[in-house]
């Protein structure tokens, strides 16, 4: 399989129009457009009865300790969790491309429901992220783009995988999570393909 994106280009940044934050001079950043980017996929494999499209961020800092304090740095060395920032199970089969800003543009405090009929989102990691704001806290379902650190010290990889599975319906329900779909993946994938985006906050690395 491959997938594509007329917005994204492997291995390169992620404009800042599918972020959910982008930088600002005086308060370090703002929220975006966070719009989802456009996708296209093709070599599903014969036997595909549906697909499902996870996006994770594999540098995540493990310990937020030192996240978003001025005269800090989040450190290299840190050990780096995923995070998840789109959820999305039970594409059909005949599906070969997702729309930008079809499934999400513009922040919303408190998170979206999400897709639950058809095509079915989970809970994305910003549920986390946001506990315990009094103004952002609440469930986040969909598509949220990045937001790392503006003092982390490295460059974070968003990971965008589309799966051909071998079953219509996967068996999560609920607020499920990226990965509790993992986990129901197994045994029944058939194929998949990863197009991955760059992205900081990081005033130094963005002006290397």
């Amino acid at each position: 399989m491959e997938l594509t994106s007329p917005a994204l280009t492997d291995g390169e940044p992620i404009p800042g129009v599918y972020a959910l934050a982008v930088p600002d001079p005086e308060t370090n950043v703002t929220f975006a457009a966070n719009r989802n980017p456009a996708l296209h996929w093709a070599g599903a494999p014969e036997g595909t009865r549906s697909f499902a499209l996870l996006c994770i961020d594999r540098d995540a800092p493990s310990v937020r300790d030192d996240t978003n304090l001025e005269g800090r740095e989040v450190p290299a060395d840190l050990p780096r969790v995923d995070f998840a920032h789109w959820v999305l199970i039970d594409l059909p089969p005949e599906t070969r491309s997702l729309s930008e800003a079809a499934f999400c543009e513009g922040v919303t405090p408190r998170g979206k429901p999400g897709l639950s009929e058809g095509p079915r989102e989970g809970v994305n990691d910003y549920t986390g992220w946001f506990a315990g704001d009094p103004d952002m806290a609440g469930t986040y379902k969909g598509y949220d783009g990045p937001c790392p650190p503006w003092n982390d010290s490295v460059v974070h990889h968003y990971d965008f995988t589309i799966y051909a599975l071998d079953v219509d319906r996967l068996d999560v329900e609920g607020d499920f999570t990226a990965t509790e779909v993992l986990a129901a993946m197994e045994g029944h994938i058939l194929d998949s393909a990863t197009l991955t985006g760059t992205y900081t906050l990081t005033p130094r690395l963005r002006n290397t």
